[in-house]
């Protein structure tokens, strides 16, 4: 492989590694080399991610980490520093959604749970912004860094329903455009900010809105995939290409973009 494009020996740290799309990630990146460390929320989910992979022949470290709580992010990446010395790639891939700060067909904004809503936020949006700034002082001091933030479709053209999912990604489109010019500014070209936006993957978070009971597609998900030109949703293995450049140093003169990842989405206009 050119080596523009090896991973061999990068220290990569996956927060969210303990989920669908974060595990495939963390699967992937050690095949190719890279040396992998995955944060779940809890130890039992990190510790379960770490078992699963080594049962695939794959060594990887794991810790326990509440994106959402400043010193604990802080610790951790003390730790990791202590324990593995400064990283190369942070993946934030911490994120979700909930009820209460998605609007049902039936419902107005004023069934919306003002506390559900801080909740999205604070996951999406204010996890990545604090574990980006607990790892920011070990980037500094080794003079390069490169930050790979989670968006979504629903960041670029706001999808029904998902309020608080919508506006939090949106967010992190934002705080990764505006952090790649800060950085860049301030500490030069070696730490860098890019974001990944997928299209439409089931997970389990969106499962209930995409498919009946029976598996068929609800009505919602025929409306995507309608409107996607590739016609089918993502698979987790769709994005592993895209995952793979912005890790690379195939990308080292890439800051500040969203890419997206969705089948042609965002580029249809419905007609």
């Amino acid at each position: 492989m050119n080596s523009l494009f090896s991973l061999k020996e990068k220290k990569i740290v996956i927060t969210g590694g303990t989920g669908v799309l974060g595990s495939e990630w963390a699967t992937y990146l050690s095949q190719n080399g890279a040396k992998i460390i995955v944060l779940g929320r809890t130890k039992e989910e990190a510790d379960t991610t770490k078992s699963q992979l080594a049962e695939k022949g794959l060594k990887i470290e794991a810790y326990p980490c509440d994106v959402t709580n400043e010193k604990t992010c802080i610790n951790v990446a003390q730790k990791i520093k202590n324990a593995h010395g400064n990283i190369d790639v942070l993946v934030n891939a911490a994120g979700g959604n909930m009820n209460g700060a998605t609007i049902t067909p039936e419902q107005s904004l004023l069934d919306s749970d003002t506390d559900a809503l801080r909740t999205i936020i604070n996951l999406n949006y204010i996890g990545t912004y604090l574990t980006i700034k607990a790892f920011l002082p070990h980037f500094i001091a080794s003079k390069k860094g490169n930050i790979i933030n989670i968006s979504s479709m629903s960041a670029e053209k706001p999808l029904t329903r998902v309020m608080g999912y919508s506006s939090s990604k949106a967010a992190v489109n934002n705080l990764t455009q505006w952090l790649a010019v800060e950085f860049a500014q301030k500490y030069g070209e070696g730490i860098r900010v890019n974001a990944i936006a997928p299209g439409f993957f089931l997970t389990e978070q969106n499962r209930t809105l995409l498919t009946n009971e029976g598996g068929s597609y609800t009505d919602r998900a025929k409306l995507i995939i309608d409107n996607t030109p590739m016609n089918r949703f993502g698979q987790p293995n769709d994005l592993l290409g895209a995952m793979h450049f912005l890790c690379s140093d195939a990308s080292k003169f890439v800051t500040g973009i969203v890419m997206p990842v969705d089948g042609g989405f965002s580029a249809f206009s419905g007609v």
